[in-house]
């Protein structure tokens, strides 16, 4: 990401407060290793919430195209990188995002790109889950969509429980992949397989 996207004002509002937090927990942000972290801090995130200045239904707008396959489309194990809402600490993993077309298709980069757009938030897993399913199914109106996502959680690794082999695993439905077993199993099934 390249430097113009980082706002010159957010850059040193955040500083000043990473300064601070700095000061509260007993550092001292003028010690050599320091002193440039309150503006790194500030710009990771800023990267790390670009999300929010991101419109997943248009990037997918921009990229639909008529077509008559009909058989399911998957992408699959797309990297998620998202902060935690709670304790804004990260969380990351696979997403796999399947469709079944109705007349529209979408360019595959899309698809990550909206992952990308809905995790670049502060955010939960499950909530994640079901805005990009939302997305696909407002946009391309498909016979249905599945999403899953795999994650581990860093709030649970670092803090609390302290269980760093945790895998936390959620799913979001519509349409053909709600009301067909067939459908949920083979959509499940190729995620699982390794094709390549």
């Amino acid at each position: 990401m390249e430097d113009s996207i980082y706002d010159d004002e957010t850059t040193e509002n955040l500083m000043q407060h990473y300064q601070d937090v700095l000061v509260k927990i007993g550092e001292n942000p003028n010690r050599e290793g320091l002193k440039k972290t309150p503006e790194r801090v500030a710009k990771a995130m800023q990267y790390l919430t670009h999300g929010y200045d991101q419109n997943p239904d248009g990037l997918i707008q921009e990229a639909i195209f008529n077509e008559e396959y009909s058989e399911m489309v998957i992408v699959k194990d797309i990297e998620v990188y998202s902060l935690c809402e709670h304790h804004m600490l990260p969380f990351f993993g696979k997403a796999h995002v399947a469709y079944i077309p109705n007349g529209k298709i979408v360019g595959l980069s899309k698809i990550p790109r909206v992952v990308d757009a809905y995790s670049r938030r502060l955010q939960v897993q499950e909530r994640l889950t079901i805005e990009i399913r939302d997305c696909i199914q407002r946009t391309l109106s498909p016979k249905g969509v599945a999403v899953v996502i795999e994650a581990s959680h860093m709030c649970m690794q670092m803090r609390g429980v302290q269980k760093q082999n945790s895998v936390t695993t959620s799913s979001a439905f519509t349409g053909l992949f709600l009301s067909s077993d067939t459908t949920r199993k083979e959509f499940i099934n190729l995620i699982q397989a390794k094709l390549h």
